[in-house]
C-alpha cells in the first residue's frame, strides 16, 4: 500500500472529530495498512486517519517498530472505557515536528474497538503503549496534544509552537 502524506498542523482537519466507521471490510483495511505504511515509514509509534487527511475513526499504533515484539494495532471507533492513575512523560507528534512537551495521561487504559472485519476487541494498556493509544484517539476527536497542558506549561508551548516554521496560527 502506498505511503500517504502527513498532514502537517496548523490544517484543520487535525481539529475536527471524526466521524465513526459505518462500513467494514476491504475500504477500512486499505485505510488500515496506508496508516501503517506511512507510520513504519516515518518513522512513528501510532497515527491516525486525520493525519494522512481522511476523516474517519481508525488508527494505528506499534510501540515497538522493528523490534522482536513488534505488534501492529488497528483500532476502529476506539473508545477508552476504564482509565487509572496518572504518569507525565514526552509526547511529540508526527503532525508537529519539532514539538514535544511532557503530557499527563492516564498510567493504565482499557479500548474497546473494532477490528477491519468489523469484529469488537478489547485491549488493556500502560505506560508508553497506553500513552500512545491516548495520543491517537484523541487525533480522532480533533485534540492535539499540545492541548492536553494548562497553564504556563501550555502558554510556553504555544510560544514554541509559534516559533516553528509551521506553528504560525498556534492558539
Amino acid at each position: 500500500m502506498p505511503v500517504r502524506p502527513i498532514v502537517l498542523y496548523p490544517d484543520p482537519i487535525l481539529r475536527r472529530r471524526c466521524p465513526e466507521v459505518e462500513t467494514f471490510g476491504d475500504d477500512v483495511a486499505a485505510l488500515a495498512r496506508d496508516l501503517a505504511d506511512t507510520m513504519y515509514d516515518a518513522p512513528g509509534v501510532g497515527l491516525a486517519a486525520p493525519q494522512i487527511g481522511v476523516e474517519a475513526r481508525v488508527a494505528v499504533v506499534d510501540v515497538a517498530p522493528g523490534q522482536a515484539n513488534s505488534r501492529l494495532h488497528v483500532l476502529i471507533n476506539p473508545r477508552i472505557v476504564e482509565s487509572a492513575g496518572k504518569e507525565s512523560d514526552s509526547e511529540g507528534c508526527l503532525s508537529i515536528p519539532g514539538l514535544s512537551e511532557r503530557v499527563d495521561r492516564p498510567a493504565r487504559i482499557r479500548v474497546e474497538a473494532f477490528d477491519p472485519a468489523g469484529a469488537r476487541f478489547e485491549l488493556e494498556a500502560e505506560g508508553f503503549f497506553a500513552r500512545a493509544l491516548c495520543h491517537e484517539i484523541d487525533h480522532l476527536d480533533g485534540v492535539l496534544f499540545f492541548e492536553r497542558l494548562t497553564g504556563l506549561r501550555k502558554e510556553l508551548a504555544l510560544r514554541r509552537l509559534r516559533k516553528l516554521p509551521l506553528g504560525r496560527e498556534a492558539g
